[in-house]
């Protein structure tokens, strides 16, 4: 009834823990975009259904989303990233929903995520949209962009027992790699869009704010202080990579 899809490239790390979170749904497919690493050995060693989406130069995952969703046999999907735990009581839930008489089509799930090995409260409940209707999705080929769903959307209750729990805990190195690709690929959405002097001040500034004190980073400590300056560091270099273009 329910097929798990989880998208790979060289991820031997956590898989063997995410695989074994999801064991127990109808089916699990691995899209693979040419893994080097022993990301195919785990992936046949705990029966999993795989197929393969040409890497080609690609350095995010959108693109091959619909390939991975469309090669599900089940009508329902969970996307599921490869260092992401679905715990037992978001599976029961999920079986449930689309058990009753007339089920959502889509359904936001919260995400407990981690920074500089610490909780982010910040961050929480990070809800995403990964579970919904096979033949009533699609998933552009846009980084950071949420699948689109046609019909009844809800989110799953704000618990931590239905959270995925994202095994990524990130280092200041990684966030810093992560922010130079993925400010490339916003920029490619927004080209055109021009930033003056005041928007260099101002959405950096509002990005701070809206992660520190908005958002509950305060209740990081330190490293929640250091997420909030990253936010807006992001902007800053996002606006600088768009003038240098121009």
């Amino acid at each position: 009834m329910i097929s798990i899809v989880i998208n790979t490239y060289n991820a031997e790390r956590h898989l063997a823990k995410v695989l074994d979170s999801v064991k127990d749904f109808d089916e699990v497919v691995i899209c693979d975009m040419e893994s080097t690493d022993s990301t195919l050995d785990i992936a046949h060693r705990y029966g999993c259904k795989v197929v393969t989406f040409p890497k080609e130069g690609h350095t995010i995952v959108e693109p091959a989303r619909n390939f991975a969703i469309q090669s599900a046999s089940y009508p329902w999907v969970l996307v599921v990233d490869a260092d992401e735990i679905v715990p037992k009581a978001l599976r029961e839930y999920l079986y449930r929903q689309v058990s009753l008489p007339c089920p959502p089509d889509g359904i936001f799930i919260p995400r407990r995520n981690y920074f500089m090995g610490t909780f982010m409260h910040s961050l929480y409940p990070d809800y995403i949209l990964r579970f919904f209707r096979k033949d009533k999705t699609v998933w552009p080929p846009i980084i950071h962009v949420q699948p689109e769903v046609a019909g009844n959307v809800i989110h799953a209750p704000k618990h931590k027992g239905l959270a995925f729990e994202h095994l990524a805990d990130d280092s200041l190195s990684d966030r810093l790699r992560k922010t130079d690709t993925y400010t490339d690929y916003e920029c490619k959405k927004k080209a055109g869009k021009r930033y003056g002097a005041l928007a260099f001040l101002l959405r950096p500034t509002h990005r701070f704010i809206k992660s520190y004190i908005l958002k509950g980073g305060l209740r990081d400590g330190f490293p929640g202080f250091i997420y909030a300056c990253l936010e807006a560091t992001y902007q800053v270099v996002m606006m600088g990579k768009m003038r240098e273009r121009q």
